[in-house]
């Protein structure tokens, strides 16, 4: 019974170590997209690259299980309710102004790597996203430096501030 006991005690540390930062900081709960900022690769700082007013949620779990989405401001409503039968220049547009993944985390307390096992973008399955933590109460600003190409523009680093969302509190 002691050895079982213990084999549990080390086991569920092993789960909160996944969330919890060296300070005891947690990133486990749901987060709201507060702020973007990208910044090209000639240093030109683009402010709200997914429109003036993008909606996304972060949520990190316990049990060490993620899910992302941002969608971008201004989305346009497809024409028809089944988006299978939508044009394909309506499903397109839908497409590039939103984005998810999903998979396992593990968080170190200076950085959270996203072991991607869903996405929107197909070829982020089955890799790592690695992202730079800073818990500031209740905000969590995440970053990177991505080297992807996004509208044609090379981003040399993603700023993504989230701030800890309650489920009573309104959208606004």
């Amino acid at each position: 019974m002691a050895r079982t006991a213990f084999a549990l005690s080390l086991l569920l540390t092993g789960f909160a170590s996944v969330a919890l930062a060296q300070g005891g900081e947690t990133i486990v709960g749901t987060w709201k997209l507060v702020s973007p900022l990208e910044t090209t690769a000639e240093g030109a700082i683009v402010q709200n690259p997914f429109g003036p007013h993008p909606t996304g949620f972060l949520t990190y779990t316990e049990d060490g299980r993620a899910m992302a989405i941002i969608t971008y401001d201004g989305r346009k409503s497809l024409s028809v309710n089944d988006r299978t039968a939508a044009p394909a220049e309506e499903l397109a547009e839908a497409f590039a102004t939103a984005f998810a993944n999903a998979g396992r985390y593990t968080f170190t307390g200076a950085k959270v790597t996203h072991q991607v096992e869903a996405s929107t973008a197909q070829n982020w399955v089955n890799t790592d996203l690695v992202r730079v933590v800073k818990l500031e109460g209740n905000r969590q600003v995440l970053s990177t430096a991505s080297g992807v190409t996004m509208g044609g523009v090379k981003i040399r680093s993603t700023e993504l501030v989230w701030e800890r969302w309650e489920a009573k509190k309104p959208l606004g």
